[in-house]
């Protein structure tokens, strides 16, 4: 008989305790804005940002309502007008064009390699486009940061980096959100850490976080922020930054701080689930598994695999088959979205050229979360059951 997967593949962890804790502290003193404080008192989400900040190793960290604001904030503080063209990857989540719509401007999309990151030769050919990119570290794949800071520099283009799927990962010793000048993070539920939405912006420049700052909606209240510049570099922003509220309350960052405390572990564990299921899909005929470079260290917090030049009927066979036994897989190359997968061409706010390249890798490319209410057993079963499924629809006529 068949083995039969039986998990929920959107089922979470629990908050931890000391998260609940603290968030029925803040209910029991009812002060959830962020500015509610008393005195000399550090709220919440001030203690969480400067929290974050030293994790990252960022100068300055404002956390603000989600990942999707995040990235708008940081491109308005860069000031980014509309009908501005701005790079982006063709392989990322509706989010990421969204924030770029969402202030006019125009989202000029670049290819995506094998390994699942942007096309260093794309960017390079369109660099003339654009002076920022929006670099989506999608599904927690880095690409070679050096190389493309390099083409970025020459080109003059400032790096806002979506680093929503790598909360925890650096490329040679620098974490991510640290080369680009803005990292962007989520805290939503389905991301490395849950506060249901939420999310951080990160720079070592001091105008652009006051900027941010006073975009988030700080009011005159920014010396209340402790990952923040000194107030004299308010004084030359405050008047000429609108406010465009989107802040963090002191509820989701007392949630929030113990799982940052505790990330380095989660990351551990993730990469254990990880490693369990690319050794089971190793030598799988017809699937192909992306290479994870040396100087990527990286969050397995899910897993791709391609079907290269696989037809749409055995593509489909193949979910169908997991399907039936439990294993849910997402699908890039649908032709229309579907939950949170979409597309480039899926985005028709955009007028985009078919990427015949790109295509070719979305068309065959499978996407799996790897919750931690799995463990280590249940994703050596989830591997059996897809290399089963894969090999025999490979081997068919």
């Amino acid at each position: 008989m068949s083995e039969i997967f039986t998990g929920s593949f959107t089922q979470q962890e629990p908050i931890p305790e000391a998260g609940i804790e603290a968030a029925l502290d803040v209910l029991r003193s009812g002060r959830l804005h962020r500015y509610n404080t008393l005195g000399d008192e550090l709220g919440e989400t001030a203690l969480l940002e400067q929290e974050f900040a030293a994790y990252t190793g960022a100068k300055y960290c404002v956390a603000v309502a989600s990942g999707g604001y995040a990235m708008g904030c940081a491109l308005r503080a860069l000031g980014v007008q509309a009908g501005a063209k701005v790079l982006t990857n063709a392989f990322t989540l509706a989010p990421v064009p969204g924030a770029i719509a969402a202030i006019g401007a125009v989202p000029v999309f670049v290819g995506v390699t094998e390994n699942l990151v942007i096309d260093l030769d794309d960017l390079k050919a369109k660099a003339d486009q654009a002076d920022v990119l929006m670099l989506s570290h999608m599904r927690g794949h880095l690409c070679d940061m050096g190389a493309l800071m390099q083409i970025c520099d020459a080109h003059g283009i400032k790096v806002i980096e979506d680093c929503a799927h790598t909360m925890g990962a650096s490329w040679n010793g620098t974490p991510s959100g640290r080369h680009g000048l803005f990292g962007c993070f989520s805290t939503q539920t389905y991301k490395h850490m849950n506060s249901g939405e939420g999310g951080f912006l990160i720079t070592d420049d001091e105008e652009m976080a006051a900027r941010a700052v006073i975009l988030s909606g700080s009011y005159m209240m920014y010396e209340r922020h402790a990952a923040a510049p000194s107030a004299d570099v308010f004084e030359r922003v405050k008047y000429h930054t609108p406010n465009v509220s989107g802040r963090m309350d002191n509820l989701r960052a007392a949630i929030l701080r113990p799982q940052l405390a505790n990330m380095d572990e989660q990351v551990a564990a993730w990469n254990a689930r990880y490693h369990v299921v690319e050794e089971g899909l190793a030598g799988t005929p017809g699937l192909t598994l992306t290479n994870r470079p040396e100087a990527e260290t990286y969050v397995g917090s899910s897993i791709q695999f391609l079907l290269l030049n696989w037809t749409e009927a055995k593509v489909r066979d193949v979910l169908a088959r997991c399907a039936k036994r439990g294993v849910e897989l997402k699908w890039f190359g649908e032709g229309q979205p579907r939950g949170f997968t979409s597309r480039y061409d899926s985005w028709r706010y955009v007028d985009s050229e078919p990427m015949e390249k790109t295509d070719l890798i979305l068309d065959g490319l499978l996407d799996m979360r790897l919750p931690l209410t799995f463990s280590l057993a249940d994703c050596a079963l989830i591997a059996r059951i897809i290399r089963a499924e894969v090999s025999a629809v490979f081997q068919q006529a």
